[in-house]
């Protein structure tokens, strides 16, 4: 971990990102690539958040609007109709959880934000809709920005890259730029590991993933579940993945992530106790 990224400001409350904070994935859609359906009831999206908070989430990142390969982008009434109802009941229920929304769209994050949510977590960085950033600005809201080639559509045919940490490491020098002229200060960077990319580019990605946070001090953040890094090299579906995501969170920890975004909490939680035990000792 770069020595000078040591905090993320949330609203009112800052967290400690030499803890390694775990982002528990609640998708409310139906047709997520591993749990697509399952937290679409109000009841089951507020159970499982209460069981990822105890399991150790210090995030949970909630999205209505699947974005795996091939996938088209439902309505934004569609998302906030999927969405309003969970977030108010968590809300009500967790008051201290600090709730991300995975969304791209400028009025879903304005409308969240409102609604209490704390982190807005967009694939597109912006790109995807030109209002979003002016939307984070005038929040002053916590901004997760991740790198995408193409549309969720395409983005996995045949993607190529000159140089592709070269590539990567050049659209968010273009995107820090952009965020300091708007005053948006609390981001963080996600390279985007699935979206647009080969296997072969992903773990040059991992691999070099200290490099953003030296280059741009600025927190990363590593969301590697269950995706088809790990089902391709291991000959896998993403049900039996679990494994094969440990093995990577515990990589991407070891390799500067300070954030991981993630399905199973529990197993990425003991990753991080067992890195900081290694760094603890002489």
């Amino acid at each position: 971990m770069s020595s000078n990224v040591h905090t993320l400001r949330v609203k009112d409350q800052v967290l400690d990102l030499s803890e390694r904070p775990v982002m528990g994935i609640l998708n409310v859609t139906p047709d997520s690539f591993f749990d697509g359906g399952k937290y679409q009831r109000v009841a089951a999206a507020v159970h499982q958040c209460g069981l990822m908070l105890s399991e150790g989430a210090s995030i949970i990142d909630i999205g209505a609007n699947s974005s795996r390969p091939g996938s088209e982008p439902v309505s934004a009434e569609r998302e906030l109709e999927l969405l309003t109802p969970i977030v108010k009941a968590i809300r009500e229920k967790y008051a201290d959880a600090v709730l991300s929304i995975d969304t791209f769209r400028h009025q879903v994050a304005d409308e969240m934000l409102n609604e209490g949510a704390h982190i807005i977590n967009d694939i597109s960085a912006g790109d995807d809709d030109p209002e979003m950033l002016s939307v984070i600005a005038q929040h002053k809201a916590t901004y997760i920005a991740m790198h995408k080639r193409g549309s969720t559509r395409d983005m996995q045919r045949s993607p190529e890259y000159d140089d592709v940490l070269r590539d990567v490491h050049a659209y968010f020098g273009k995107k820090a730029d952009q965020f300091t002229k708007l005053g948006i200060t609390e981001y963080v960077i996600d390279p985007g590991f699935g979206f647009g990319k080969t296997v072969e580019h992903n773990y040059q990605l991992l691999k070099h993933l200290q490099s953003f946070s030296d280059v741009f001090q600025r927190p990363v953040l590593a969301g590697v579940s269950r995706k088809s890094m790990i089902n391709r090299v291991l000959g896998v579906k993403p049900s039996d993945a679990l494994n094969g995501t440990t093995v990577l969170n515990t990589i991407a920890l070891i390799n500067g992530a300070h954030i991981l975004r993630v399905h199973d909490v529990k197993e990425a939680v003991e990753a991080v106790r067992l890195i900081s035990a290694l760094k603890g000792v002489a």
